[in-house]
């Protein structure tokens, strides 16, 4: 029985149909869908990106767009790709390849016209599936499709081979596990990605980070997280991480479910690292985080001595920030849902209105009423100019 991809509101678009006739008007079958927008719509997922692969060179490409005034951006034309703007968003578009040699980072490559050859240098079999853009069937050369039905994460051929082609794919392969697999795990997989772990250490930072933050980032990582570390694979990415931390992990990850909130991967990070922001700041900088999220792991790993209101801590340290401290100590976080941080009523120059004179004792006078102000929960004007008088008044009779 030939496997079709099911009805999906991608199918039908006018735009990737115009596309599809631009590069293959005579209907030859010069192009397929390829890897996850297949894989997605099988399982009934809505896809995030459209991807195609075609027989066609890149210069080929970019010539058929052109004459069908279709905007194209040459994204990745070394290797094969043009990227195609359409109405509904971008669209790549890459040439069928075949691995020529790799060296555990990088793939040389060459361009190919059969589709077994693009399929074969593929990372896992649910990856590698085409469907054809007119009739939607499914063409599958490596067992992805009962794969999927079976919820099994396969590498394609020897998975000794192909994570040597990129070790990359190891961490891949608990990504993909954690999304779409199931247990027991492929033995063959989980063998080989034990085995090469140590591969991992040869990596540019950039790609095990993003790899990384895109696991924790899932509706329930805690499993693949917690084999990473029985295999001896998070040792080798995340050497600070304790059997402690993958407690910490599931407890966090339960309590967001409890509470119905999506995940974090910043928090969850820091859920999975000792409570020290010195430790913090030396994994954010391996894994090259962005300055706001080495900011907020930072600031998680000072947990704990929660007490009193949480909107106190929020205005102290951010909503986002004193949501995920919460969250780690298992606290609940109601109180901040919908609630803006608000900004103190009173400036420097009312101050200096009063008689105080511009300088250090204007700032000290604006704390002490801030202080008093967060104290009592945020009051409003009248509240606060009573604050500052009660504050000057204090100040001057001190003063005296």
């Amino acid at each position: 029985m030939t496997e079709r991809l099911p009805d999906a509101g991608w199918t039908s678009r006018e735009d990737l149909a115009d596309l599809v006739t631009a590069l293959d008007p005579t209907g030859e079958g010069n192009c397929r869908w390829v890897g996850g927008v297949v894989r997605d719509t099988i399982l009934g997922i809505t896809p995030k990106d459209i991807d195609m692969a075609t027989t066609l060179l890149p210069e080929q490409t970019m010539e058929r767009l052109t004459a069908a005034r279709i905007k194209s951006v040459p994204t990745g034309i070394a290797h094969g790709t043009v990227t195609a703007v359409v109405a509904g968003g971008p669209v790549e578009i890459t040439t069928l390849r075949r691995d020529v040699s790799t060296d555990g980072r990088h793939a040389t490559v060459a361009f190919s016209t059969q589709w077994q050859d693009d399929a074969a240098r593929r990372d896992f079999t649910i990856n590698a599936l085409y469907a054809d853009p007119r009739t939607l069937e499914v063409f599958d050369y490596t067992g992805g499709v009962a794969d999927l039905a079976a919820r099994r994460v396969a590498f394609i051929g020897d998975a000794h081979a192909r994570i040597r082609e990129d070790y990359l794919r190891i961490l891949r392969y608990f990504r993909f596990q954690a999304r779409f697999g199931s247990l027991p795990a492929d033995t063959a997989a989980e063998s080989a990605v034990a085995e090469l772990a140590p591969g991992l250490k040869g990596l540019s930072r950039e790609r095990v980070g993003w790899e990384l933050m895109g696991l924790l980032a899932l509706p329930d990582p805690a499993v693949s997280v917690r084999r990473m570390a029985e295999l001896g694979v998070l040792r080798e990415v995340l050497p600070e991480v304790l059997p402690e931390g993958i407690e910490t992990l599931d407890a966090l990850i339960a309590h967001e479910r409890a509470l119905g909130l999506k995940g974090e991967a910043v928090r969850r990070l820091a859920a999975l690292l000792p409570a020290d922001p010195a430790v913090a700041e030396t994994v954010a900088a391996r894994l090259r985080l962005s300055i706001a999220q080495r900011k907020r792991l930072i600031c998680a790993a000072r947990r704990g001595g929660i007490s009193g209101d949480p909107r106190v801590l929020a205005y102290r340290i951010g909503l986002e920030e004193a949501r995920d401290r919460l969250l780690l100590a298992g606290l609940p976080t109601a109180s901040l849902d919908g609630w803006a941080i608000p900004v103190l009523p009173l400036k420097g120059g009312q101050i200096v209105a009063r008689g105080v004179s511009a300088g250090p004792q204007v700032a000290a006078i604006l704390r002490m009423v801030e202080d008093r102000w967060v104290s009592e929960a945020f009051p409003g004007d009248a509240r606060t100019g009573e604050l500052l008088d009660e504050v000057l008044g204090h100040t001057s009779g001190t003063a005296g």
